[in-house]
């Protein structure tokens, strides 16, 4: 008997010639025009570009969190377009965990409590987002600090809480924007190492920065222009 040939696992991400534009009182201002791009399962990826390149809007499309204007954007094999509101929430949930330059942690919780906020909106009960917060707080290395609130912990900290916060919902894939930006050059490399070993056991990462040393960490750099892509080169191969 012969075996039918395995077929091939759909691209984490894939864009397919993507527009956005705003509607200004001069008429629709182009933000993104033609964008292609697949990105695989276990990537790390760099968008890089100066202010106003397009590439934090291409970001936001990236985690269903604006829509093309135009162009087909594809997240674990689903069009994005083709869902309905709770549909996007629901995937988006699942598959994307995001971490911000500004950190985003409320401060009148303690650490296990923003950790585990995601999971509120996931319908997972109390013991089990307690549960998944203090794991995930003890893999980057706070898991003495689950009750203390943030005022009360360094900058670099507070991102491995935001980051411990995107991680808990098991995503496929990480969204970083500008990760590093609040930090001193120390605490960054080390926040830096800490996605190299989350990309190390399978998690995809794609992070905006603007700044070279920071996206050398990446193994695959993209690079936006004036709402283009300018160029996409594999800097790294990837692990096996």
């Amino acid at each position: 008997m012969t075996r039918s040939a395995p077929v091939p696992e759909a691209p984490l991400i894939r864009v397919e010639g993507l527009f956005k534009s705003y509607a200004t009182p001069a008429g629709p201002f182009p933000v993104l025009k033609d964008v292609n791009l697949t990105i695989e399962s276990g990537e790390y990826v760099a968008v890089m570009g100066h202010s106003g390149s397009g590439k934090s809007t291409f970001m936001n499309i990236l985690g269903c969190l604006d829509r093309p204007t135009a162009g087909q954007y594809a997240l674990d094999g689903q069009r994005v377009a083709q869902l309905a509101k709770d549909q996007l929430a629901h995937l988006r949930g699942r598959t994307i965990g995001f971490v911000f330059q500004g950190f985003n942690l409320l401060p009148r919780m303690n650490l296990e409590d923003n950790v585990a906020l995601p999971l509120v909106y996931c319908g997972i009960g109390k013991e089990e987002r307690r549960r998944r917060s203090r794991e995930i707080l003890e893999k980057v290395g706070l898991g003495s600090y689950a009750k203390s609130l943030p005022n009360r912990i360094s900058g670099g900290q507070q991102q491995r809480v935001a980051i411990a916060r995107a991680l808990v919902n098991r995503p496929r894939l990480i969204l970083a924007d500008e990760p590093t930006g609040n930090l001193d050059s120390h605490t960054g490399e080390e926040i830096m190492a800490l996605f190299g070993q989350l990309n190390a056991a399978g998690i995809t990462i794609v992070l905006v920065t603007h700044e070279p040393d920071i996206a050398a960490h990446a193994r695959r750099q993209v690079r936006f222009l004036d709402g283009r892509i300018l160029s996409d080169q594999i800097i790294r191969p990837r692990l096996c």
